[in-house]
């Protein structure tokens, strides 16, 4: 198939450092290219692909000290749409900002939701493009937007050699991701420091979440002496830093749509403990790859009883589960149906 990937301009493809959406899409798209298919990539210049990469600004937008993307992204989607009968499928990675353009191309467009959808105003613009095809990233991702045109939900997948399995002789506890309340930063301190851990964070800051951190996380980490702060880490850091820890914690208090961080550690056989908020149930299977839990005392629980799971196990679940094939795989069969699909061609033809 010919297919185009666009993908969101604030980080390359994949990201120098944080980036979940953006390193989702290079797995994909690496891995469909393996595959024997055609895929041109639109992205920042600064990406890495072994598809066709159209570079739509030199560099990352947040590497440029760039704050609004919506000039870059109309620039793009003229391009895109330009070229659009160059492909058999244009996939989308920039929520709805095409849909105007694109919406008589419904046929042969498709679109993956990354984020929460239960914000004010999504639903009424999906309401008002009813017939665009939609991925969803996680079952529970969907129950905000009921009614529109879902055409499938395709868990992430990462390349399996990308993390390998570790044996946990860190001894620790690890926090991997963004510092935000909703990621749960001060009540994974507190498992660690109730569970007798020591806890290391690797995480990044946004200037958004800046003074959260100064205000809220910064004293408690001062007075924390079980906690290491880290800082940001690329993906070359992830095995040592995840492989190591006895358990991730994910502790999170918001509807995560899909939660990366849990397989990344599942590819190193490393326990999750997190709670049971938003997709944690369909990625995390109880008891057998980690715990789901309500409350910090029960992540404590948990914690006491991780040496009851085994790593080897927790791995395997993953390469079943979570590889970059099995999500290529399940994206080549939403392609099929919707280039097979009559009801939407004519949709978009009215």
């Amino acid at each position: 198939m010919r297919i185009a990937q666009i993908a969101p301009l604030v980080e390359s493809v994949p990201p120098t450092l944080y980036g979940g959406t953006e390193r989702v899409v290079s797995w994909l798209t690496e891995e469909l290219v393996a595959m024997g298919h055609d895929v041109t990539l639109f992205a920042s210049g600064d990406s890495v692909t072994s598809a066709k990469l159209e570079p739509m600004i030199p560099r990352a937008l947040r590497l440029a000290g760039v704050h609004d993307c919506t000039p870059h992204n109309i620039i793009m989607l003229d391009k895109v749409a330009s070229r659009q009968h160059q492909f058999d499928i244009v996939h989308f990675h920039i929520d709805f900002f095409h849909y105007p353009l694109f919406r008589r191309l419904a046929h042969k467009t498709i679109t993956t939701l990354h984020g929460r959808q239960d914000l004010p105003g999504l639903a009424d613009v999906y309401r008002a493009f009813p017939h665009m095809p939609l991925v969803s990233i996680s079952d529970h991702q969907r129950k905000p937007l009921p009614l529109v045109n879902w055409l499938g939900t395709v868990y992430h997948g990462m390349p399996e050699q990308l993390l390998s399995e570790g044996k946990g002789e860190g001894g620790y506890l690890a926090f991997l991701g963004r510092i935000c309340a909703d990621k749960g930063i001060l009540p994974a301190i507190e498992i660690a420091r109730r569970a007798g851990l020591p806890l290391k964070v690797a995480a990044k800051v946004d200037p958004v979440d800046r003074k959260y951190f100064e205000e809220e996380v910064r004293p408690v980490l001062a007075m924390s002496p079980h906690v290491e702060f880290i800082g940001e880490i690329n993906d070359a850091r992830k095995p040592d830093f995840l492989g190591k820890a006895k358990a991730l914690l994910f502790p999170i208090s918001w509807p995560e749509p899909f939660g990366l961080v849990m397989i990344e550690s599942m590819a190193c056989g490393t326990p999750v403990v997190a709670f049971n908020s938003g997709s944690v149930p369909e990625v995390m299977e109880d008891g057998l790859t980690g715990f789901v839990v309500n409350d910090i005392d029960g992540a404590v629980a948990a914690v006491n009883r991780l040496d009851r799971l085994y790593r080897p196990t927790i791995r395997s679940r993953f390469e079943e589960r979570f590889s970059a094939r099995a999500m290529a795989r399940d994206y080549l069969r939403v392609y099929q149906q919707l280039t097979t699909s009559e009801d939407v061609a004519a949709v978009a033809a009215e």
